[in-house]
């Protein structure tokens, strides 16, 4: 008996130290588990995805259907820009749902509103026997409604984006900030952003209202400036194709001044798919000496009046004409 016991002793070490190995790798497997393996790090690769702009490994791990709409933000940069305005990302803890079901949930801000998205996720086959695989489960990519007056062009999340007839729509990922606009020399539309936080929940349209920029009033107030002062220079009481216009009853007996007083303010709207100038009005000044028929005194006379007229617009590209329309 005394010779068995060291054996026993050495045994019951062994045991021990196997029992210790076998907790240590229960143990290991469990963190390996939770922050490499666990639906949190499925939800945290995902959005590694969208950040990096990488829509193919994104739309794999969500398990995303496509639905029938343009995928211009789908990939790339305009993928990537739909993450930027999302600041203090926090992936939650996993939380147990029906059918062994997991739920993870993404909090952020987006220009300072908190914001958050739920995943859920199924349990998939062990990798390597051990490790726990887990699943996005699939949904449909949200669709982004975007309009735009007058225009055949616009731009999402800085990519330049065709608009048929003035209309298109966009699949998005989730979470996501869109933002879309419409540029050019002469017309543009500010800037309309969408946040986009649950695939089951309609993204609000957009309407891209497109106004003349500061170029395009410039140009067509200079060539109405450049109108009005050739009037201006027509020494006669009813200048030639123009809005200003003087009559008297008695004799004119010097040169007739004309001077613009007020140039008019241009204003350019859309209207059944053209754009027009409101009505125009001038305000000019007539002087020059008159002579009384009945009385032959000369005297000074000036006055000041509004006149109206309108314009047409023609627009080639990037040039525009101006049309002055005068009736009498």
């Amino acid at each position: 008996m005394k010779n068995g016991a060291p054996l026993i002793k050495v045994a019951a070490t062994w045991l021990l130290i196997l029992m210790l190995a076998i907790a240590a790798a229960i143990i290991t497997i469990t963190v390996v588990n939770t922050n490499s393996f666990g639906p949190a790090r499925t939800v945290e690769n995902y959005l590694d995805a969208l950040r990096a702009g990488n829509g193919a490994k994104a739309l794999g791990l969500l398990h995303g259907r496509v639905p029938s709409a343009n995928a211009a933000v789908l990939d790339g940069p305009g993928l990537a820009r739909s993450q930027q305005d999302l600041k203090d990302v926090k992936v939650g803890d996993p939380v147990a749902g029906p059918d062994h079901s997991q739920k993870v949930t993404v909090s952020y801000t987006i220009g300072g509103q908190a914001l958050s998205t739920d995943f859920k996720l199924a349990q998939g086959p062990k990798r390597w026997l051990f490790f726990d695989t887990w699943s996005i489960v699939p949904t449909t990519l949200p669709v982004l409604d975007v309009s735009v007056v007058n225009a055949n062009q616009a731009s999402v999340n800085g990519v330049d984006v065709n608009m048929p007839n003035g209309k298109n729509s966009f699949a998005v990922f989730y979470p996501g900030s869109y933002s879309a606009d419409y540029k050019s020399p002469l017309f543009a539309a500010p800037a309309v952003q969408r946040s986009v936080t649950d695939p089951l929940v309609s993204v609000p349209a957009v309407t891209l209202a497109t106004g003349p920029t500061g170029e395009l009033l410039s140009q067509v107030g200079s060539t109405i400036h450049k109108y009005l002062d050739a009037c201006a220079k027509q020494t006669v009481l009813m200048p030639a194709n123009c809005p200003m216009s003087a009559a008297t009853n008695n004799r004119v007996v010097s040169a007739v001044k004309w001077s613009i007083v007020d140039y008019p303010q241009v204003s350019i709207t859309p209207y059944g798919g053209k754009w027009i100038m409101a009505p125009l009005t001038v305000r000019a000044q007539v002087q020059y000496q008159e002579q009384d028929l009945f009385t032959g005194a000369v005297a000074p006379f000036m006055h000041a009046e509004d006149f109206g007229f309108t314009a047409k617009l023609s627009i080639a590209g990037n040039t525009v004409g101006v049309t002055p329309v005068v009736s009498y």
